[in-house]
């Protein structure tokens, strides 16, 4: 089976480990959830924890480190005592979340509709 060429688009097949990485990072429990808490500014570690429900201290900061690694996010470190961090979206975070929205939406749209799909699937009982 061969895949179609969408006009404008990558062929599927060209995907590789870089795109791989990508889509695995964005694509992980807790990325979209950070990346949507920073999207209206900067945030310290504290605010984050207790917007972002269930996300564990330990998880929001490998989260963190991997997103600015990444170039998504910024940490800033004040010089002052007790010390002070925020985080923001750079400017590719900032894509990110605008690409993240268009799914959010399409999802928020369909919701319904999956979720009537499941429900007849799942009353033909399993076909394998």
């Amino acid at each position: 089976m061969s895949a179609k060429a969408v006009p404008g688009r990558r062929n599927r097949s060209d995907m590789n480990c870089r795109v791989r990485d990508v889509l695995d990072r964005v694509g992980d429990k807790w990325t979209l959830a950070v990346i949507n808490e920073l999207g209206p500014g900067t945030r310290r570690f504290t605010e984050l924890k207790r917007n972002i429900d269930g996300i564990s201290q330990r998880m929001l900061t490998a989260t963190l480190r991997s997103l600015e690694r990444d170039g998504l996010v910024r940490r800033t470190v004040y010089p002052v005592v007790p010390p002070r961090v925020e985080y923001e979206l750079t400017d590719l975070g900032q894509d990110l979340l605008k690409a993240a929205w268009s799914l959010i939406d399409w999802a928020f749209d369909h919701a319904a509709e999956l979720e009537d799909a499941r429900v007849a699937y799942d009353r033909r009982g399993d076909p394998m």
